[in-house]
């Protein structure tokens, strides 16, 4: 592309404002302004500060800013100021329209208003981001060309944050450009005014979009751009990323899908940028030895004060809200210099999220310990260092983070990762190579699940009445939807109108019904008003407010609830305290007086108390594939060994010397007796979740075996089972023992098995109710506590298994279950790479391997010193019985 035409697309006070700044607009910026010219959606593919935001934001502002000419192709009405331009444009728009075998969706893009107070002010743009701070953040960045360029452009916020007025006048008049999330989009679609909100909608821009398209929020989201395309005839969409494994799976999903048409799919166009920094990414190591087990990183917490001290603003990530309350604490102790240290995680209040995010964007803040609420697309561009405590879990995850530092493509990003025991030693390792080789682990496209099609399909109900097949072919225009039978559509209407065919008696559960004009609408204003009270695909364990109360100065004693609220935790784990009880929250060491009218009422403890920490389900991430094995190829070579600490080489050689390493693709089962018990264990590195499905399939197995078996525990890297029964004499008489053990079939009728009697299918269910709406958890005024919600989606569960055992809930559940909670895909390709591979070594007593999984055994969730120093205690013991 020629450089002067390039610069010929943006209009002279664009220029001035490029110029006024020291920058010039970069390609990828003018190329993706010529395609929205060309009226294309596109994936843009850039590394971290290379301006991908200011580059989906640039052809709206362009629009915005005044007249604006006709696409290319087709349409009249040039503006002469433009006209000088077309033939550099026309040459432009050729040639990028031509650089991918399929063009996507090119529709017309007529012109637009004059500029001024007398056009007539509709919603032109809409941004999704996955973050209520990164959109907040946006809306702060994007104001800046604006105003400076004194454009005649609104920008306004929509969260779960925005004031309810806010967000109604937001419909009756809405802002230029609006920045929101997932689910207030669909909010937005299930109002009855959603047509005449959107149909003069011309960009949608997708933010951090291989984040979004990876879970039941991307699959909804889906469900809602292909409602945006039936609405706004002139809509394209742009989607933005950094990280991406497979780009033709997010170019589908930014386009609508042509359904039936032998398996071809549309594709958005795609515009790479190449280049960027190389990260300064390294290991932090230590003198002391790390230990086998645990995540606290506790040992390593005065070296990353030091670094703090030593930067300009440091983020601190961690995996998990209970690590950044223990974090926080922990280096809060160390500050003697009296640093400025913030706490940032999901269940604050957003008012203190609010204070940090603002404290950052001032650079009043020395570091802020935080979790994945800060981890996607935040510019902060005084951050010069990211700390990621514990083992990244992913390779594209870790480049994420780390491209918060230095948020520039020409610098590089600085970061430590620091782990938190020896095998995160070797994850780090993994992850470290990754970047290096700018690898991507990124989860393959997701299909489309039944229980948020059941969401959906009510809430566009409560939008429009719609004629069922109409909506199948929207419906199937979003990418991970597009093989979608009929039959299951049907289904999932079927539920939505009556709860099935077990359910149908109950009029509670009707919530849609069928006209004599043969159009589906909502049944009443009430469904219309529950569905708006419990839309998404979050469903989180039941949350209770943490406020701040105040001594009664008239009754001595008493605790009255008049402070501020600090934020959530969970119910499960306020129920687990007893007035005088003390946890870490929000930063601070928190007395729990009582509940009070569904809140925790709590005083500032004083000094000297053993606090516990909130702990909350479904916090920590799976390791990935990719990094799993990357770790075994590392374990298995000696020749990589050179690479790792001492304290990790001479561990590994320790246990070669006791026992053996695997190889990449084998599995090493050890089997030993201790303490009157049999214990074996396995290696398989392969992830948690795989790990316990694994276990709890052996177990059945041993049990079948009469080797009773007692109990068993799994971390990422393995797992430890133990029972009464000796395995290793059993492998002794029946040498094929443990090929039948490890065999694929127990993903059949052992895993089938398993699941009808387990209470994990009970909760997988109790999520799917959730998300279909067959369980309201919210109602007007009103919500049903955790205990309630699981109560009543029990007895559904027990009286559709019996009654309806292929109900569309039922088949939502199961394959959530196989995907997220059991990790059966995952297990199953493990099962085949080990067949033939199982390397039996019968010992004397535990390895030195094996200490680190006997470890989990009996570990309490509750971080303290006691509690880290009871563990090492153990490891000693179990290390001087390994190397004995």
């Amino acid at each position: 592309m020629p450089k002067a035409a390039a610069i010929a697309l943006l209009p002279p006070e664009f220029r001035r404002w490029f110029k006024s700044r020291g920058w010039e607009p970069r390609e990828h910026q003018l190329q993706l302004l010529a395609k929205a010219r060309g009226g294309h959606s596109v994936l843009l593919v850039a590394p971290t500060g290379a301006g991908k935001t200011l580059a989906g934001f640039l052809p709206s502002l362009v629009e915005l800013a005044g007249p604006s000419p006709s696409p290319l192709r087709g349409g009249a009405g040039v503006a002469k100021s433009e006209r000088k331009d077309k033939s550099a444009r026309d040459v432009i728009s050729t040639a990028i329209s031509s650089e991918n075998g399929s063009p996507g969706r090119s529709t017309p893009n007529p012109a637009l208003p004059a500029r001024g107070r007398e056009r007539r002010r509709t919603l032109h743009t809409l941004y999704i981001s996955p973050l209520k701070a990164l959109a907040t953040d946006i809306a702060r960045n994007l104001e800046t060309p604006v105003r400076e360029m004194d454009l005649p452009v609104r920008i306004e916020t929509r969260t779960g944050d925005t004031p309810s007025h806010k967000r109604a006048r937001q419909i009756e008049k809405p802002p230029d450009i609006l920045l929101t999330t997932p689910e207030q989009l669909a909010l937005l679609l299930a109002h009855r005014e959603a047509g005449e909100l959107f149909k003069d909608l011309r960009r949608v821009v997708l933010d951090e979009l291989h984040s979004l398209v990876t879970s039941k929020r991307g699959d909804l989201l889906s469900l809602d751009l292909a409602r945006l395309f039936k609405i706004a005839p002139y809509l394209t969409s742009v989607g933005l990323s950094a990280t991406v494994r497979e780009p033709d799976d997010l170019r589908r999903y930014l386009v609508p899908q042509r359904a039936g048409e032998g398996g071809e799919r549309a594709l958005a166009d795609l515009v790479v940028v190449q280049g960027g920094a190389e990260p300064d990414i390294r290991m932090l190591e230590l003198d002391e030895p790390l230990p086998l087990a645990g995540h606290t990183a506790s040992q390593s917490m005065p070296a990353i004060y030091d670094l703090i001290r030593r930067h300009k603003t440091t983020l601190v990530f961690v995996n998990t809200r209970l690590q950044a309350e223990y974090t926080f604490q922990e280096l809060w102790k160390l500050n003697d210099d009296g640093l400025a240290i913030a706490l940032h995680h999901g269940s604050l209040d957003v008012s203190q999220r609010r204070r940090v995010e603002e404290a950052m964007t001032a650079g009043k803040l020395k570091a802020v310990v935080c979790t994945a609420t800060l981890d996607l697309g935040i510019d902060w561009g005084d951050v010069d260092l990211v700390v990621n405590v514990g083992a990244p879990k992913g390779a594209s995850r870790i480049m994420q983070r780390i491209g918060r530092s230095n948020h520039r493509m020409d610098e590089p990003s600085q970061a430590y990762l620091v782990p938190g025991n020896r095998f995160e030693i070797l994850e780090c390792r993994a992850a470290l190579d990754a970047v290096h080789e700018a690898a991507q682990d990124t989860p393959d496209a997701r299909i489309g699940a039944l229980d948020v099609l059941c969401q959906h399909i009510l809430g566009m109900a409560c939008a429009e009445p719609f004629r069922l097949e109409d909506l199948y072919k929207e419906i199937r225009s979003a990418a991970p939807y597009a093989a979608l039978m009929w039959e299951d559509f049907e289904a999932a209407v079927a539920f939505v109108a009556t709860g099935g065919y077990a359910l149908r008696a109950y009029e509670r559960f009707a919530k849609i019904v069928k006209g004599k004009d043969g159009l589906w609408r909502v049944r009443d204003a009430r469904i219309a008003q529950q569905y708006r009270l419990n839309v998404g695909t979050i469903v989180e364990a039941t949350m209770i407010k943490v406020r701040l109360g105040r001594t009664s100065r008239a009754r001595p004693g008493t605790v009255l609830p008049r402070g501020r609220s600090l934020g959530e935790i969970e119910e499960y784990f306020a129920e687990t305290l007893t007035p005088g009880d003390t946890f870490l929250f929000a930063g601070e060491v928190l007395r729990f007086e009582g509940i009070v009218e569904d809140e925790v009422l709590v005083t500032r403890a004083t000094a000297g108390t053993d606090p516990k920490i909130p702990s909350y389900e479904g916090g920590k991430f799976p390791l990935s594939t990719f990094l799993a094995a990357r770790v075994r190829a590392i374990l298995a070579d000696p020749f990589e060994w050179d690479r790792l600490p001492a304290q990790m080489t001479e561990w590994l050689l320790q246990q070669r010397r006791r026992s053996v390493l695997p190889g990449p693709n084998d599995l090493l089962v050890e089997t030993f007796p201790r303490a009157g018990r049999f214990y074996m264990t396995c290696f398989p590195f392969e992830g948690r979740l795989a790990h316990q499905t694994l276990g709890m399939l052996l177990t059945r197995r041993l049990e079948r075996a009469r080797l009773k078996p007692l109990g068993f525990v799994a971390n990422d890297y393995g797992l430890a089972v133990w029972g009464g029964g000796d395995i290793a004499a059993r492998v002794g008489r029946e040498p094929g023992f443990l090929d039948d053990l490890y065999a694929e079939d127990m993903l059949g009728d052992d895993l089938e098995d398993w699941l009808a009697e387990s209470t994990m299918m009970k909760r997988t269910f109790r999520q799917c109710a959730v998300i279909a709406g067959l369980i309201e958890r919210r109602f007007p005024g009103q919500q049903k506590t955790g205990r309630q919600v699981t109560i009543s989606t029990d007895l559904v569960y027990d009286v559709l298994r019996k009654h309806e055992p292929d109900h569309v809930l039922l088949r939502a559940a199961r394959a959530d279950a196989a995907t997220g909670l059991l990790d059966v895909k995952r297990l199953g390709m493990l099962l085949q790479r080990i067949r033939g591979r199982i390397i039996h070594k019968p010992l004397d007593r535990v390895s030195p391997l094996s200490v680190s999984v006997m470890l989990e055994i009996g570990r309490e969730r509750v971080y303290s010193d006691d509690a880290d120093e009871i563990l090492a205690e153990a490891e000693a013991a179990l290390l001087d019985e390994a190397l004995a």
